[in-house]
């Protein structure tokens, strides 16, 4: 099923070829997709990605996920499967009745290359689930290898060490079955109708893979860990692939607004883009697509928690903790974590320590119950904990155990779902204290758990109608903290604060007890599962709505590959089709920006080149043409850079000031040249210059501008919304417009734009009864969209003809009011270099 796109992008982020000794079974498509994949290379538009059905099939979900929510086993008669209901995949299932799921993913157990097939189809048949077999020793790679070696680390925030060596065959593992799982999904997606929903860390690359074969798939992708800060993130040596292609998602999920604020700040601050809220949904726009950022927390599946506190055995299980705590008068503290270095298993014992050398009162009473779940990864980093978490233990009991008591219960074997259940009924605090974790759920399960049902209550001796209660002293670092405002949070690595806080959440009065349980259950049981799923789905249909509207092209190799999507009337400029234009007509009016037009943006320095001058003049030369700068620029610095060009018009600062030709004097299009505002404007300028490293003011004739183009990123974008409401405030009453553009704000005259220059020019030739028949304008930022509504509406006026060659084009495909792009500033310089050699041959001709 591998095209051979799929096949170069892989080698490029490997730098090989995969050789993997693996069989691909050949799945039933479940839709029938049209020219699967192409050989070819170029980039496929969309539009001819699929063929709809004479009747469409209605929209599917297809979840990919690292594993399947199915446990597998293999007996004397063959394999034999059933559902994991304590997956999230299949809780999301179950909660979300109204659609049709398919699930892709990797079964927990290895399956034997003979028997893939027979296991594949049964998976399919029987649970509508599509297993991704890897060979062992790549699976290794992948996932103990790159993803618990190096981003599960950091996405926790542990910086790597000075001395260990990125190793890029395990990134090379981690693209290869990131390609693997893409594969998958093209053996049955239908990509005009289904919606994909990628999950977790594990499967960040695959969104450039789907993307790259059908632009308009409908993806979206939600992560379940942490993301670090741009600090932490921007030591991964592969930070911009992965960034890139989360951002050929349609859609990104985050748990709290700390991860997505971490997550926006590393797109600024590595890739220069920029977000902004609309209507409540924050919005990277990324080369014309809108990729959105959700930000809602997972929640449990009450249905299920539910049952399994209906059951006998939950209830046979609640009655021995009784005997074995309450009965003798003990309080029950439980902990609840698998054993790994950022669950802070260590702390809670040290803090249980502190609060039985503070709080005497409570030897012999309090007994923390500590379960601990079975390390997800390996290594000597969790051998090291468990060995210190034992020894711990084994110190607290001998310091305060006394004859019938224990301080510390540390459970180490797996227990079943309802023994964990009744420990959270037995609870009187559940205590969390990882110094670094994603959601954890944790708690919300202890609430569900407290709230109880009627049999429960029964057996703990409560009364029908006695307000349940619970207590929770929870990190400040996990996802979940932020949703339990009734919650006691703890810094964990303050173990005298997190001692006392045991203290006081023991202590607490009993009705203060039950009104923050009231309000934990409230979010919890009505924020569950469900609601999480609906709402990422709903966000999900949401963003793609335009899908069909726009078209698709696919810019960028390997892993930087990314798609833009654009009006459909937007078009590369066909440099036969403008020669052509400019070969036949007479009178001709050229408008170019010069900064990230005609001049990088990213040019140290800015003065054009003798190359720029000459094609210019060469131009201007032409007695047909009209050639404008219209630039930002002071009249001084227009001046200085094209002393050369005589012919040549220019229009500086926005259109403050124009000036026809080198010899004649600078018009100034501003009525009245009152600039006192500036004794207003200057000094709250100079008040933010010297708070923002990096900043700095620029002052022209008629405007102040402030740059914070060298300043941090994050913090010169804040300080800039903040000088921009200052100086809206205080020069409310001056005759000034305050702009905001890239990396700058502005102030300059009111009523001043590169549109009213165009509308100058075009009307002054109409005057001279010189209408012209070719119009090009070209720009590249904010400012330059003015120019191009001018010209692009001016056909219907009295300025332009109907018959008149419009070309207003910008630089970069990128949304504009223009009708033509070039993909940057060379390309504009090759067709203005062109446009100058016609101009040469028919002066020559005319010699």
């Amino acid at each position: 099923m591998s095209s051979k796109s799929y096949s170069n992008l892989l080698e490029l982020a490997s730098g090989q070829s995969p050789s993997m000794n693996r069989i691909t079974r050949r799945l039933p498509r479940v839709m029938t997709v049209s020219g699967i994949i192409s050989d070819a290379e170029s980039n496929s538009d969309s539009e001819t990605e699929s063929i709809d059905s004479p009747c469409s099939p209605r929209p599917r979900t297809i979840v990919v996920a690292n594993h399947l929510p199915i446990r597998s086993h293999r007996g004397p008669d063959g394999w034999t499967f059933k559902l994991d209901h304590d997956s999230l995949l299949l809780q999301l299932k179950e909660s979300v009745s109204s659609m049709e799921f398919i699930f892709i993913g990797c079964l927990r157990e290895e399956i034997p290359v003979s028997d893939q097939e027979e296991v594949a189809q049964t998976l399919l048949d029987s649970f509508n689930s599509v297993p991704v077999f890897l060979p062992g020793d790549l699976y290794t790679r992948f996932y103990h290898g790159f993803c618990k070696n190096h981003l599960w680390p950091l996405f926790h925030s542990l910086l790597p060490l000075s001395s260990t060596r990125f190793d890029r065959t395990l990134f090379q593992s981690y693209v290869s079955v990131n390609k693997i799982f893409a594969d998958k999904i093209l053996e049955v997606i239908n990509p005009d109708h289904d919606f994909v929903w990628v999950h977790d860390y594990h499967l960040m690359i695959l969104p450039t893979f789907l993307r790259k074969r059908f632009n308009r798939v409908k993806l979206g992708f939600f992560l379940h860990s942490p993301f670090p800060s741009s600090e932490i993130y921007k030591t991964l040596p592969v930070r911009e692939e992965i960034l890139r292609a989360l951002l050929n998602s349609d859609l990104i999920g985050f748990h709290t607004f700390d991860y997505a604020r971490h997550f926006l700040s590393c797109c600024s601050r590595m890739l220069g883009l920029t977000y902004e809220s609309k209507r409540g949904y924050i919005g990277l726009e990324y080369y014309g697509r809108t990729v959105t950022i959700k930000i809602l927390p997972v929640g449990i599946h009450n249905g299920q928690l539910q049952s399994v506190l209906r059951l006998p055995e939950t209830e046979s299980k609640v009655t021995e903790l009784i005997k074995q705590f309450s009965d003798k008068g003990k309080v029950l503290i439980l902990g609840v974590d698998d054993m790994d270095i950022f669950k802070g298993i260590n702390l809670k014992l040290l803090a249980m320590e502190q609060l039985l050398v503070e709080h005497p009162e409570w030897r012999g009473k309090a007994v923390l119950v500590q379960i601990a779940n079975p390390a997800r990864g390996k290594g000597k980093e969790i051998k090291e904990v468990q060995a210190e978490s034992y020894a711990m233990a084994k110190r607290i009991n001998e310091a305060f155990g006394q004859p019938g008591y224990e301080p510390v219960v540390l459970i180490d074997k797996p227990l079943q779902f309802y023994e964990r259940m009744a420990y959270y009924v037995m609870a009187e605090c559940c205590l969390v204290t990882a110094v670094r974790d994603g959601m954890n759920l944790i708690p919300y399960e202890y609430i569900i758990a407290r709230q109880g049902n009627e049999e429960l209550d029964k057996i703990l001796g409560l009364g029908l109608s006695k307000p349940k209660k619970s207590m929770l002293v929870v990190s400040e670092f996990i996802g979940c903290s932020p949703s339990l405002s009734g919650a006691i949070r703890v810094n964990p690595w303050n173990i005298e604060a997190v001692a006392d806080a045991m203290d006081y959440a023991l202590d607490m009065a009993e009705p203060e007890k039950q009104l923050r349980h009231e309000k934990h259950y409230r979010y919890v049981s009505t924020h569950d599962v469900g609601y999480w799923a609906k709402s990422f789905l709903q966000d999900l249909e949401r963003t793609c709505r335009d899908h069909s509207s726009r078209r698709s092209w696919g810019i960028g190799f390997g892993l930087s590959f990314r798609v833009v999507a654009l009006d459909t009337s937007f078009r590369k400029l066909s440099m036969e089709h403008i020669v052509s234009a400019y070969r036949r007509t007479k009178i001709r009016a050229i408008l170019l920006d010069y900064d990230g037009t005609l001049m990088p943006q990213t040019s140290i320095d800015k003065s054009p080149s003798s190359k720029s001058i000459e094609i210019l003049n060469s131009l201007c030369r032409d007695q047909n043409n009209l050639v404008f700068i219209v630039s930002a620029r002071s009249k001084r610095t227009l001046n200085e850079w094209f002393s050369p060009c005589e012919n040549l018009g220019m229009a500086g600062e926005h259109g403050c000031f124009l000036r026809w030709k080198r010899d004649e004097e600078w018009e100034t299009c501003v009525p009245g040249s009152d600039c006192s505002w500036k004794q207003i404007a200057e000094p709250v300028m100079k008040l933010y210059t010297e708070t923002t490293d990096g900043s700095t003011i620029e002052e022209k004739e008629t405007a102040l501008v402030w740059c914070y183009e060298d300043a941090d990123p994050d913090f010169g974008s804040c300080q800039a919304k903040e000088l921009l409401d200052h100086l809206e405030s205080v020069l409310a009453n001056e005759p000034v417009s305050v702009k905001s553009g890239s990396h700058i704000v502005e102030v300059k005259p009111q009523g001043v734009s590169k549109g009213l220059v165009a509308e100058r020019l075009l009307s002054t030739m109409k005057e001279r009864d010189q209408v012209p028949d070719f119009v090009l304008c070209i720009g590249d930022d904010r400012s330059d969209e003015d120019m191009f509504e001018v010209i692009s509406t001016a056909i219907t006026g009295p300025s332009l003809t109907p018959t008149t060659e419009v070309f207003a084009c910008t630089v970069g495909r990128k949304p504009s009011k223009a009708k033509y792009y070039l993909d940057d500033t060379a390309e504009i310089v090759r067709l203005m270099q062109g446009l100058a050699s016609v101009s040469e041959q028919s002066l020559g001709s005319s010699d």
